[in-house]
C-alpha cells in the first residue's frame, strides 16, 4: 500500500510564494525518483519538476529560476517551493512517486497524490 499525502496549495497573488509538500508512505522503492506535475482543465498533465533519489533535478523551462524541488529522504517527502508565481502557474498540482530519473528525462511513476489546487490571481 502506497499513499501520497499532499499539502500547501491555495490562493496567492501574482509574485507571491507557496510551498507544496508530499509525504510518501508504504512499500514504495526508496531509490525511485519523485516529481510534481500540474494540470489545467482540458490540457494534458505536464511535468513541472523531478528529483532523483540522490538529489539531481529537472525543471520545465517555464518554472526554471522560480521553482525549486527538494526531498528529505529520511522522511520520504518531496517539496516544491514556488516563488514569483504567475497566473499561468494556476493548475492542480499532483505529486508523483515511483518514477525513473535518467539522462533522457523523467519517466512517470504509477503513484499519484490527490492533487492540490494552486490559484494565482493577477
Amino acid at each position: 500500500q502506497v499513499q501520497l499525502v499532499e499539502s500547501g496549495g491555495g490562493l496567492v497573488q501574482a509574485g507571491g510564494s507557496l510551498r507544496l509538500s508530499c509525504a510518501a508512505s508504504g512499500s514504495i522503492n526508496s531509490n525511485n525518483a519523485m516529481g510534481w506535475y500540474r494540470q489545467v482543465s482540458g490540457i494534458q498533465r505536464e511535468l513541472v519538476a523531478a528529483i532523483s533519489s540522490s538529489g539531481s533535478t529537472k525543471y520545465t523551462n517555464s518554472v526554471k529560476g522560480r521553482f525549486t524541488i527538494s526531498r528529505d529522504n529520511a522522511k520520504n517527502t518531496v517539496y516544491l517551493q514556488m516563488n514569483s508565481l504567475k497566473p499561468e502557474d494556476t493548475a492542480v498540482y499532483y505529486c508523483n512517486a515511483g518514477g525513473y530519473y535518467t539522462l533522457g528525462g523523467y519517466y512517470t511513476g504509477k503513484y499519484w497524490g490527490q492533487g492540490t489546487q494552486v490559484t494565482v490571481s493577477s
